[in-house]
């Protein structure tokens, strides 16, 4: 008898058989891999991963012994000698289920498949042909379109995708023994409310919907037209919707229309901003009663469920996010980008949950240019070969089709884009409530004086020490607020209630903000400063004047300026986008954010980086260069990064909640929720300034000889300020009212 896990039992009774295991996790991945038509991918992967344990080696240690075996590696032979042609891709997966998938040739962290296939391994006892029975051949998924200039592209992605079928039911069956030996069942994972069940939640929330101004006539309109389109066949599509136009229950109820229409399984919205996606989730959970708290998953890292759930749910919370068990998944870009790109088990289990799914990806203008063309073509594979829908949501969209016009075409693009919503054009015309003028480069006295002529206005800028220096020129005026990242997000969250109840009152208001006010922030201004920026970061701006559409467009005004002190230029990479802009405004000075104004913004902005600049690291290039024995799995995972993390992390001990989390890190085993709810009380530091704070004490690490300095808290509370947040440019300052003795 040949066991696959282990238990305390002497006699092995509880032990699970190496034949058991293997089956249940052909069957799993089988199911999960049937989703893209590769149902004998995931079998064959499943019924190969751990052959390596009929071995002797591998037995003696799950009696005890010490001796490393490699579990892994026989069954990649086996692929290979079993399937002549497609075999070696297989053998990735199997090679690196435990560890991740390595780079073909190429030397990393994890060793290459080359030298791993090239290792002695133990002899494999026969009676493994005797108790598994391998699918008979492995072809192409037979549905699966493949495109000639990026065929190995496909091949790696389809790897992934069956690479994510294997982990996750590998673990899901581990799980499953494991847990019915501990507690006599196994553990609750996804489940909830149906789509159809969601759906008829949200339609009992939207009836209640008044259609009682001109700006919620335009949001019905919308939102009937964007369900009208739902029987159209999966794809990619569009759905420009100004800004303030109900974009959010309009897409949702898309998907859930579009999902049941199509057997799909989930829906999942992807969001550029953690902070928009708590905000959008709420939206969700809200819009679907009583099922919303069920069926809405968030998974980012700011997440904390602790404050609703009890330790059960939590858990089951947790496990849901591993794999992506839910209805409905609310995500960051950046999770989600980052997973299609990965060869980590841990990032890569809830990819197969994406297939078979209506995609909406938020702010689609948001995806990050030196990434854009691998993010692209993952987009496109995900909607031509895994039954995927795509839906670019935004209203600035970006210029991402792929046509038979060369002049008017994104090389590597999305074809066959369908639009949702009716008649963007008009849509536009009927829903603008601003309007936009250049008005020239500004210094910081004039730029002051302008924020005084106006007794509630919103000033956005374009570095944090701008915004600061803005600030205090006019803190001595009422109503005066500043919002920056240099404020933990609790800090922020309050300061923002503050202003709307400011605004709705009527009172003076004059914000100083950076960008961060223009992510998805639900204000109402009716003038607003923007310093020369991207065209969508000045219409995301705009969407922050005259939301409502309360006020006359010829009395709600967008500035645009340029800065005039040298010492607030914006970095070189917003640089390249206010230059576009400018450029743009050339022509389009009359109606800077028309649809014609946003494409043409768009089409220059891609032509002037060039095809290299978006792919900066030529991930596409290094792919189709390593052809199938030479996939870089390993190094794609290195190179694509969204954000790259220059930063580290200050915990503010703001309020009474912050500071009883970071009392609880004394007696926590598993730090897991803490971390989750000290995370909106934290603040991101360059290196070199939390280098600055570490070299004087004014930030120390929490339980040290536990977690070493994960948890690095602000000491100094003189250095956070209730106006501007964490100073770190002098580390060293104290109030003179604490030197008093």
């Amino acid at each position: 008898m040949f066991y696959a896990h282990s238990t305390p039992s002497p006699d092995k009774s509880g032990w699970q058989t190496l034949e058991g295991h293997l089956k249940m996790v052909g069957h799993l991945a089988a199911d999960r891999a049937d989703r893209f038509g590769a149902a004998a991918w995931g079998e064959a992967a499943g019924l190969l991963h751990d052959v390596g344990k009929y071995t002797a080696p591998f037995q003696r240690r799950l009696d005890g012994s010490p001796e490393r075996v490699d579990h892994s590696t026989a069954g990649a032979h086996i692929a290979i000698e079993r399937y002549p042609q497609l075999g070696y891709l297989l053998a990735y997966l199997i090679a690196g289920h435990h560890a991740g998938l390595a780079n073909g040739r190429d030397i990393g962290e994890r060793t290459p498949l080359k030298n791993r296939l090239e290792a002695d391994l133990p002899d494999l006892d026969p009676v493994w042909e005797q108790e598994i029975a391998l699918p008979a051949e492995l072809v192409p998924p037979p549905y699966f379109e493949w495109r000639r200039e990026r065929f190995h592209f496909q091949v790696a992605f389809l790897a992934r995708m069956v690479f994510s079928c294997l982990v996750d039911a590998d673990f899901i069956d581990t799980e499953r023994f494991y847990a019915i030996q501990e507690v006599g069942r196994p553990l609750a994972r996804g489940g909830g409310a149906s789509l159809e069940v969601l759906r008829d939640a949200l339609n009992q929330r939207l009836a209640t919907f008044q259609a009682d101004s001109d700006v919620n006539r335009q949001r019905g309109e919308i939102l009937s037209h964007v369900r009208s389109q739902t029987e159209k066949r999966p794809g990619r599509f569009t759905l420009t919707v100004p800004t303030g136009g109900g974009k959010t229950l309009a897409s949702l109820a898309f998907a859930l229309d579009h999902a049941i229409a199509h057997g799909m399984d989930r829906v999942i919205y992807v969001i550029p901003f953690t902070s928009i996606v708590e905000q959008n989730a709420a939206v969700f959970r809200e819009a679907l009663g009583e099922h919303g708290e069920a069926a809405v998953l968030e998974h980012h890292s700011a997440f904390d469920a602790g404050s609703r759930h009890d330790r059960l749910t939590i858990d089951k919370l947790r496990r849901d996010s591993e794999n992506w068990d839910a209805p409905i998944v609310v995500t960051t870009a950046v999770q989600f980008f980052e997973s299609l790109f990965a060869a980590k088990t841990s990032r890569c289990r809830k990819l197969h949950n994406i297939a078979n799914s209506v995609v909406i990806l938020d702010e689609a203008q948001t995806m990050p240019l030196p990434l854009l063309r691998p993010s692209v073509a993952a987009l496109d594979e995900l909607a031509l070969n895994y039954r995927t829908s795509v839906v670019l949501c935004t209203a600035t969209q970006p210029a991402l089709a792929e046509t038979d016009d060369p002049e008017n075409s994104f090389t590597g693009g999305l074809r066959d884009l369908r639009e949702l919503a009716p008649e963007p054009e008009r849509l536009y015309r009927q829903l603008k409530r601003v309007t936009v003028r250049h008005i020239g480069t500004l210094d910081d006295e004039v730029l002051r004086d302008e924020l005084l002529a106006t007794e509630q206005v919103l000033c956005i800028v374009n570095n944090r020490r701008h915004a600061q220096a803005l600030f205090e020129s006019i803190a001595d005026q009422p109503g005066v607020y500043h919002l920056t990242t240099s404020m933990c997000a609790v800090h922020r969250r309050r300061v923002l209630g503050e202003i709307r109840e400011t605004l709705e009152a009527g009172l003076p208001c004059r914000v100083v903000s950076t960008s961060l006010i223009e992510a998805g922030v639900d204000v109402d201004f009716p003038r607003v400063l923007r310093a020369e920026a991207g065209l969508d970061s000045i219409a995301q701006a705009a969407g922050r004047c005259n939301r409502e559409g309360r006020r006359s467009t010829s009395d709600s005004e967008v500035a645009i300026f340029a800065t005039g002190n040298e010492d607030w230029a914006p970095p070189p990479e917003l640089k390249k986008f206010a230059q576009v802009t400018r450029e743009v405004l050339r022509h389009h000075g009359d109606d800077p954010l028309s649809l014609a104004a946003i494409e043409a913004y768009f089409r220059l902005l891609y032509w002037q980086q060039g095809s290299q600049e978006l792919d900066q690291h030529a991930l596409l290039k290094l792919v189709e260069d390593g052809r199938l024995e030479g996939i870089p799995f390993e190094t794609l995972e290195h190179k694509f990064r969204m954000i790259e993390n220059n930063q580290r992390a200050v915990i503010i001990p703001y309020d009474d909640v912050a500071r009883s989390a970071l009392r609880a890190l004394a007696h926590a085993e598993g730090v897991g929720g803490i971390a989750r709810k000290l995370q909106p009380y934290t603040v991101q530091v360059p290196r070199q300034g939390f280098a600055a704070l570490e070299r004087v004490g004014a930030i120390a690490a929490v339980e040290p000889d536990k977690f070493g300095d994960q948890f690095m808290v602000l000491v100094n509370e003189d250095l956070y300020d209730q106006w501007l947040g964490l100073n770190w440019s002098d580390p060293t300052f104290i109030r003179a009212e604490n030197l008093v003795l």
